[in-house]
This record gives structure tokens, C-alpha cells and sequence, in this order.
């Protein structure tokens, strides 16, 4: 191995080059020379053309002095053309004869191309579905469900939603495996509270086509399984993407459609669909059905039995109900300029979240925020928006985005407020990072 490591050094001083002119002239540290001439890296394939022309030899000659060719079989680069052509026949025929793959050597570079998104790009993996499912595979739907619903928490949708297309394309094919009749109608679940999991991802990051598609099809599949809780919880939250668009009229029908056979649904459901027919009122300026709609909501929440809702609806605990109906009574509290109950939920959601729940919490923080720069006090605003801001950095959330645009607005009143500018130079930052 010696005499190959000083092999390129010797034809690299032959042709007159030091380690950092033939380091300029292909392209990389001097150092990296020494490296190949030590035999402890080796050139990546798409530099070797330049090495190879610059030190005048051909690429199989190139490989010669890089050792990657049997002892035997080297050329001496000193002697004739034709007795190098001869070396350079025979290692290729040593090599080509080789009966077992060469050992992997950790030191080779592999080329991405472009970059690595390119090179998996094109990657698929087709697998045969089951011809017959049975619980088994309800339940693997389910975990995949949990553990996507878990990433969105965290970090927004960004990831989840990616990888929740997948899980989604694969378990819509199990819908036409044989099963028992409690089996199907426990895929068809399973399977919706999927899509209603991917559907809120796209939305979160701005793709409401794929949102509006994938809400589409879980309500089907909550209709095929006759599940009157999961139909209910994938028009409310079609209805929260309606608002968000600004179609209020079309969100209005999708969460009434919601509160048809309320009777079926637990006391979660009734109060969640509630909270988002109130916040719906507010926005059309009907200020009293709204504040009667809280009302009613807040004694649903009162009669939760957290134990019997399903899986979709683990989220609407105590912090989530105190945020969500604090989120309805703002436009009420901004009419009224007085940040009162609104302001009050919002404290206790932000006390209230669990670690599991960053995203809700940062949302609360950003929306007290706002408040408070709205019709409170903007300094307190400041605090709570410095936290927010921080808290953000860590979500891909195209909606997160939007709240936090709607604070640095508020800031614009209060300006001349040295605190206030900064916080609004704050928000400005961390929105150009997105």
C-alpha cells in the first residue's frame, strides 16, 4: 500500500505540481491532496476527469494511482506508451474477471447530484396490500394516526403532512381488502381520522387544495363506517378552513351539517362544534347568538367524560376548550374594547398546555399578544409576544405565520413605543426567516 500512496504524489511532482498547485487545479483544499496521496480519501467520480487531465494520464491510469487496481497489475508510468497500454490492459482484465464485489470502502464519496431531494425523488416502493385485514391492521392505522398527529403538535405540518400522504395512499387501499363487518366499518374510522389528520397538516402549511381533498375524503369514510363523531369533527374542522379562506357563508352550512344528530355526540364534540359555530356568529357580528353559544359550550365542556371520546377529540382538553372559545369571544372583547374574558382564557390555555402542545400554546401566547396591543395594555403585549416569537422558531406552520403578521399590525398603533418597535422588528425577523 505504500508504494500506491506515494504513486500519485510521484507523477503529481513528475508533471510539475506542488499539493496546492494541483490542488487549484482541480478544485479543492490542498490538504484534500494529501489525502488522496495518503490514501486515506478518495476522489469523488466527478472529479476525476479534472484530476486525471491535469496530471496527464487516463482515467484508468488515474486509478492505477490511486490504487485502486491489484499490485500486479500497476504500470510504470515511467516507461513507454505501450508498455503502460499493456499495464492498463491487464488490470482492467483482472478487474472485469473479479468474481466478488470489491469491499466497501466509507472513504468513497457518492455523488447526490443536485442535491439530495433529487436523488430520492423518483425512489418508490410498491407493496402488495393484504387481501383480508382483520384488527391488526385498524390498529396500525391507528398508530400511524397517533404518531403523525403527535409530529403536527410539535412542529407544525410540515413533515407530517408529507408523511401522512403516504400512510394515507396505503391505507385507502386497504379499504378494498375483505373484512368482517365490524372490521370495515373499524378500517373505514380509522382510515378517516387519517385523512383528518393529513387534511389539517396541508392546511396548517398553506396547501388547502390537498387539505380540502383530504378532509373530502375522511368525511366519506366517516359516512361509509357510520361514525357520526368522526363526520362531525371533519365538518368542523372543514368549517375552520372555510373561515380561514374568509367563506363564511359556506362555513356556516358545514358546521351546522355538523350539529345534525347532536344527540350522538359526546359532550366534547358538542362543546368543540360549539365553540366554532361561535366563533363563526362573532366574525358575521352577531354578538349575542355567539356569547350564547360560549355559554352553552362551556356547559357541554362541564359534562365531559374524557375517557369515552375518541381518539380524534383527545386534543380538546380543558386548554384547548379555554383557548378555542377565547378565540370566538375576541372579536366580542375588541367591540367592546375591553380584553376581559377573552384575555382570561387566553391565560389559562397558555397555563394550561401541556409540553405535548406547543404549537396550541404558541398560537394563545401570539393571540393574548395581539390583544393586548389591540385595545390593552402594549407593554404587557411585548412580553407575551417576545415569547411567542421564540416559541415559533421551532414550527413550520403556515397559519402560525398568519398570527404572528397580525400581531406585528397591532404593533403599528404603538410604534412610538420604543419596546413596541422592537418587538415589531422581532416579528418582521423571524417572518423573513420562513
Amino acid at each position: 500500500m505504500g508504494t500506491r500512496r506515494e504513486a500519485l504524489a510521484t507523477r503529481r511532482e513528475a508533471v510539475g505540481f506542488t499539493q496546492e498547485g494541483l490542488a487549484d487545479a482541480v478544485g479543492v483544499e490542498f490538504s484534500t491532496v494529501g489525502r488522496w496521496e495518503r490514501g486515506v480519501l478518495t476522489p469523488q467520480p466527478w472529479r476525476r476527469p479534472r484530476i486525471a487531465k491535469a496530471l496527464a494520464v487516463s482515467l484508468d491510469e488515474l486509478d492505477v494511482l490511486l490504487g485502486q487496481v491489484p499490485d500486479e497489475a500497476q504500470p510504470n508510468l515511467s516507461t513507454g506508451p505501450g508498455a503502460r497500454g499493456r499495464a492498463i490492459e491487464s488490470s482492467l482484465a483482472l478487474r472485469s474477471s473479479a468474481s466478488v464485489m470489491p469491499a466497501y470502502d466509507p472513504t468513497v464519496h457518492i455523488d447526490m447530484g443536485a442535491n439530495p431531494a433529487e436523488f430520492l425523488e423518483p425512489l418508490t416502493l410498491h407493496v402488495q396490500p393484504p387481501r383480508r385485514i382483520g384488527r391488526a391492521e385498524v390498529d396500525q392505522i391507528k398508530l400511524m394516526t397517533g404518531t403523525l398527529a403527535a409530529s403536527e403538535n410539535l412542529y407544525g405540518g410540515g413533515m407530517a403532512g408529507e408523511a401522512g400522504l403516504a400512510h394515507l395512499r396505503w391505507a385507502g387501499r386497504l379499504l378494498s381488502a375483505q373484512a368482517s363487518t365490524a372490521v370495515e366499518a373499524g378500517m373505514f374510522e380509522a382510515v378517516g381520522n387519517l385523512a383528518g389528520v393529513v387534511a389539517f397538516s396541508a392546511f396548517d402549511v398553506g396547501n388547502h387544495d390537498t387539505a380540502a381533498r383530504c378532509f373530502r375524503f375522511g368525511l366519506w369514510c366517516a359516512e361509509q363506517g357510520a361514525s357520526w363523531e368522526l363526520r362531525a369533527a371533519t365538518l368542523a374542522d372543514m368549517a375552520r378552513q372555510a373561515i380561514y379562506l374568509g367563506n363564511l357563508d359556506e362555513a356556516l352550512s358545514l358546521i351546522e351539517f355538523a350539529q345534525v344528530r347532536a344527540d350522538r355526540l359526546t359532550a366534547t364534540a358538542r362543546a368543540m362544534i360549539g365553540v366554532v359555530r361561535a366563533r363563526l356568529l362573532a366574525l358575521l357580528g352577531r354578538h349575542d347568538e355567539a356569547r350564547a353559544d360560549i355559554d352553552r359550550a362551556d356547559m357541554h365542556f362541564a359534562q365531559r367524560q374524557a375517557p369515552t371520546d375518541p381518539p380524534w377529540l383527545v386534543y380538546y382538553d380543558e386548554a384547548e376548550h379555554a383557548g378555542s372559545s377565547a378565540r370566538a369571544l375576541t372579536p366580542l372583547a375588541v367591540a367592546s374594547k375591553r380584553p376581559g374574558d377573552a384575555a382570561e382564557r387566553l391565560a389559562t390555555a397558555i397555563r394550561l398546555h401541556s409540553d405535548d402542545y406547543p404549537r396550541s400554546r404558541t398560537f394563545s401566547k401570539t393571540r393574548l399578544a395581539t390583544l393586548h396591543m389591540t385595545i390593552g395594555d402594549p407593554r404587557e403585549a411585548v412580553d407575551i409576544g417576545l415569547q411567542a416569537i421564540a416559541d415559533a422558531a421551532t414550527l413550520h406552520s403556515r397559519r402560525m405565520d398568519e398570527e404572528l403578521s397580525k400581531l406585528m399590525r397591532a404593533c403599528e398603533v404603538h410604534r412610538s413605543i420604543s419596546d413596541v418597535a422592537e418587538l415589531s422588528h422581532f416579528v418582521a425577523s423571524a417572518m423573513s426567516n420562513v
